[in-house]
């Protein structure tokens, strides 16, 4: 039996780090992440997840033999042995022999040894690796408190102690690759980056400030106030789930800020997250945040579309900040997009999983509720109440078409989440009422046209890219097009340019009055434009579709109030059918027969009750266990696998536009592609479908070079108005 058995090799310094201290320096750190009903579980799990490397090739591996040598089953295999409660040591195998490769499917009992389920991998066989035992002391379970905790709120619902098991399983499993991370990067690397920070006393004084600068004197304006302070009177209630219901204009974002903000000073919480569903609102919302909060918040931005590398940041913060986005360790605020936020907490692999346990002890704001993906709307609704009810967090749902989330939450998730409703009153929201829904019926797009050319500045939004892109080039005078046919890049550019137009056409014609053809504004779009873009136009026309789509459309028409009545007018195109499967407009176009005013409560009401009950089965159709009703065969990888928020019929394609795209492109073809630079390129991208991206694979204009990341090789097929073609410039040669 050797006298050192080796977990690391500092590679630098050539110091040696034993299993034994790597195993508990890794169990400390797990025990100090876990809620205080898991500790000594997820101790033990951090003591025991590599006693693999006790066996005798393992060794032979760390000292340079070229073998293959799989540790992680083993310490699954002795939590097996010792532990008789099959939900004790499902959860301890589950994490430990997932610590390397994600947390396995379970399999079944005649799965065999050559299978990677947790089931077939228990039966492989191991070198002696008792060695263990010499230096490694687990600490006692308390079996009837955790199996107790188990059964909390699941009544006989064999589903929901299921899917409660495996929640609680990914977050143990997320306690210890956290701790196993942390602890191996601090002895190879000498790792102890500080986390980011936030004064939220200080934070909190500059909200309120903010909040005071406002003069009330306008009806409006003195209704926002008082709007307000029904959310403001409520920061003393201990709640699990607030709902923060409204209308837009309202001042929803510096309210539920404020809301925020006390709650985690009251309720002692680490950290505030802002799960937005859109990356063009993060941008917005970053502006808002870092120019009000200053140095008093270091903000973590987590987003797909950004990278922490191309902007000027300090050397200290850009460390931290590049750490935090690793595990979410921060005591300041996030902010994140909804899919990486719901992607986590379902995923199976440590890379997105290790932040999970993170998301304890925090204030939760999920902007635009309304717009949690509906196919998956209960597995996204049940996280939150595990989250909120046993992780000591608190959850705000924050939009201005509420559905009925206390009913929701009870059907789909849990019956006894504790939901606060922060509006009693909502008899004010006709005050916010700055436009007026018309229904137009069906329309050529060039009577559209012509009628929208009537208005200082109006904007078109449309159901589908293509539809988009006919009207621009239809659309004479000064006109803008907005589409995902386009890139982010691009659509930024537009957007800005479409900004500083409505300025100067507001300046040069305060009234609006006698405005010449030549300066009326037309900007065509898709409903990218409906949330999180903030844009005052005059009138807006908005194709049928759903009553939350067609409300935020209204929401950039008149937005500033200025106006006493504005008109947003609802329109189908007459050389399209409406079909049954286009739910949505359906059951819009009742709504607007029997509503006078489509965006009252009531209606907003009928319509989402109407919505959920033809989509209930689809709304309950996406959990983990629609497939499982065992915690011994849980699907984990199979499920991470599926679980797909965004809209995968879609493709991205990457489109040079300046010298730095062309760079990180050319890097591609010698380098090979990484997280890092998917990350850099994803502002270069647009979105086409499989069948337009075979069309542009025939005409050998995109490339991967071998990356997997898709490249538009030929910029004839891409025009920065209206985004990617699918045929090419056409050119005269004299």
């Amino acid at each position: 039996m050797r006298s050192v058995y080796k977990a690391h090799i500092n590679e630098n310094t050539g110091a040696i780090q034993t299993v034994e201290e790597h195993s508990k320096n890794t169990a400390d750190l797990c025990r100090q992440f876990a809620i205080p009903v898991l500790k000594n579980l997820a101790h033990n799990v951090g003591l025991l997840h590599d006693i693999g490397k006790f066996q005798e090739d393992f060794q032979r591996r760390i000292d340079g033999e070229n073998i293959k040598v799989e540790h992680s089953t083993c310490g699954a295999l002795v939590a097996k042995e010792l532990y008789p409660d099959a939900a004790i040591a499902l959860m301890m195998e589950y994490c430990i022999a997932g610590h390397h490769s994600g947390i396995p499917d379970g399999g079944y009992k005649n799965d065999t040894s050559d299978m990677t389920t947790l089931s077939g991998r228990l039966k492989r066989n191991f070198e002696d690796y008792s060695a263990y035992k010499e230096g490694i002391e687990l600490l006692e379970i308390n079996r009837n408190e955790i199996l107790s905790f188990l059964m909390q709120d699941c009544g006989k619902n064999i589903e929901i102690l299921v899917d409660k098991f495996a929640f609680l399983t990914r977050y143990v499993f997320s306690c210890l690759v956290d701790a196993d991370s942390i602890d191996t990067a601090r002895f190879c690397n000498g790792d102890k980056i500080r986390p980011l920070t936030a004064d939220f006393h200080a934070c909190l004084e500059k909200v309120n400030s903010k909040l005071s600068s406002f003069v009330c004197t306008t009806p409006l304006q003195k209704t926002r106030a008082l709007l307000q302070q029904q959310v403001f009177d409520k920061t003393d209630i201990n709640g699990e789930i607030y709902l923060m219901n409204m209308p837009t204009g309202s001042g929803k974002t510096l309210c539920s800020v404020k809301f925020a903000l006390e709650r985690a000073i009251k309720a002692g919480k680490k950290r505030i997250v802002y799960i937005i569903p859109y990356n063009s609102i993060i941008d917005q919302t970053m502006v808002v945040f870092e120019e009000m909060f200053g140095s008093d918040a270091e903000i973590l931005r987590h987003q797909s579309t950004f990278s922490y590398e191309e902007n000027d940041y300090a050397e200290d913060y850009l460390r931290a900040a590049k750490s935090a986005a690793e595990n979410w360790d921060v005591e300041s605020i996030i902010v994140t997009t909804a899919v990486q936020f719901f992607e986590s907490v379902y995923a199976n692999k440590r890379g997105k999983l290790r932040k999970m346990h993170n998301m304890a002890d925090s204030i939760l704001i999920f902007d635009e509720a309304h717009l949690m993906p509906q196919n998956y709307l209960q597995p996204c609704l049940r996280v939150i109440t595990y989250i909120t009810k046993y992780l000591n967090s608190e959850a705000v749902f924050l939009t201005a078409t509420m559905p009925d989330f206390p009913k929701l939450l009870r059907q789909y998730a849990l019956e006894n989440s504790q939901i606060i409703d922060l509006i009693d009153n909502t008899s004010m929201f006709c005050a916010f009422q700055k436009c007026k829904y018309q229904l137009l019926g069906k329309l050529r797009a060039e009577s559209l046209l012509e009628k929208s050319m009537n208005y200082p500045s109006s904007l078109i939004i449309v159901n589908k890219k293509k539809s988009a892109k006919k009207l621009f080039e239809l659309c004479g005078g000064k006109k803008f097009h907005l589409s995902t046919y386009m890139t982010a890049y691009d659509r930024e550019i537009i957007i800005r340019e479409i900004r500083d137009e409505l300025k100067q056409l507001e300046i040069d014609f305060p009234d609006y009055k006698d405005v010449p053809q030549d300066r009326r504004i037309t900007i065509i779009s898709t409903s990218l434009i409906e949330a999180g873009v903030d844009l005052d136009i005059y009138t807006v026309f908005r194709e049928l579709s759903g009553l939350d789509s067609i409300l935020q459309a209204g929401g950039r028409c008149n937005r500033e109030g200025k106006r006493t009545q504005a008109e947003v007018y609802i329109f189908e195109f007459d050389d399209e059918n409406r079909t049954l499967q286009d739910m949505k407009s359906n059951i819009t176009s009742g709504i607007l027969d029997k509503y006078e005013d489509i965006s009252c409560p009531e209606s907003i009401k009928e319509y989402y009750a109407r919505l959920f009950f033809t989509k209930s089965d689809a709304l309950k159709g996406k959990t983990i266990t629609r497939n499982c009703s065992d915690i011994s065969c849980i699907p984990f990888a199979e499920y991470a696998r599926d679980f797909e928020l965004i809209d995968s019929g879609t493709i991205s394609l990457v489109v040079p536009r300046d010298e730095q795209s062309r760079e990180i492109i050319d890097s591609l073809r010698f380098t090979g592609g990484d997280l890092g630079i998917a990350r850099r390129l994803q502002k270069y991208t647009c979105s086409i479908y499989q069948k337009e991206l075979d069309d542009l694979i025939r005409q050998h204009v995109v490339d991967d070079f071998g990356t997997g990341i898709l490249c538009l090789t030929n910029t004839d097929y891409y025009d920065e108005n209206t985004g990617v073609t699918f045929e090419a410039k056409d050119y005269f040669v004299c």
